[in-house]
């Protein structure tokens, strides 16, 4: 059988813009992969980060959004073939930009801000230069996040152009987790569209007593 990256999208187009959300993107629907993970503490796994530095998220004990994204893509090269046929697949920029744009109404609330993906830090430090993020990107590249925590994920074939290879055929399903006294609060999943999901979170954060 055919996986469905094999499957040619005809309507991608020739020169990739991964800052846009083609319309008709399938919806995600909840397959119960993330249940089990509402008020799980932040395990003893260590991380690196785009920063230079390695985080054992068992140290983030403030209040913290962390969203996870399957892998960024990069301007005028396409996805794999059917990638936008992949329900949550497509997305990531926006995701990510979103958490951009309103990173300083989460500093206000005095929410911290960070994202995980299995892609390398090479590959993550590239794509938070080239869209100005402010925050931290970690990488689980290892596994060892995903295993320990048995997150949802989607695999897709390697590829081998350009920065692309970047990480293991394991990626992660996107979600965003809200943090506190390190321990998962909130639990977003599934994700879409992505480009809101920035927006949801702050406003749930804000009907938060105080």
């Amino acid at each position: 059988m055919l996986s469905v990256f094999s499957v040619v999208n005809l309507s991608l187009p020739l020169l990739h813009d991964p800052t846009t959300l083609p319309p008709d993107l399938p919806v995600p629907q909840d397959d119960g992969a993330a249940s089990h993970l509402l008020g799980m503490p932040l395990p003893d796994v260590a991380l690196a980060s785009i920063a230079d530095r390695i985080v054992n998220l068992q140290d983030l004990k403030g209040k913290t959004v962390i969203f996870f994204y399957p892998r960024s893509g990069v301007p005028g090269r396409p996805p794999p073939d059917g990638w936008d046929l992949v329900p949550g697949a497509r997305g990531c920029t926006p995701h990510s930009c979103g958490y951009r744009d309103l990173a300083t109404e989460f500093a206000a609330l005095g929410v911290a801000l960070c994202g995980i993906s299995t892609q390398t830090t090479e590959y993550q430090r590239e794509f938070a230069e080239r869209t100005h993020l402010p925050f931290e990107l970690l990488s689980d590249a290892g596994l060892a996040l995903t295993k320990a925590m048995k997150l949802p994920t989607l695999e897709m074939p390697p590829i081998t152009d350009g920065l692309e290879p970047g990480g293991p055929a394991t990626l992660i399903k996107r979600m965003s987790w809200y943090c506190d006294q390190g321990k998962i609060l909130r639990v977003w999943y599934p994700v879409f569209p992505p480009d809101q999901n920035a927006s949801v979170v702050l406003t749930w954060l804000k009907s938060l007593p105080l």
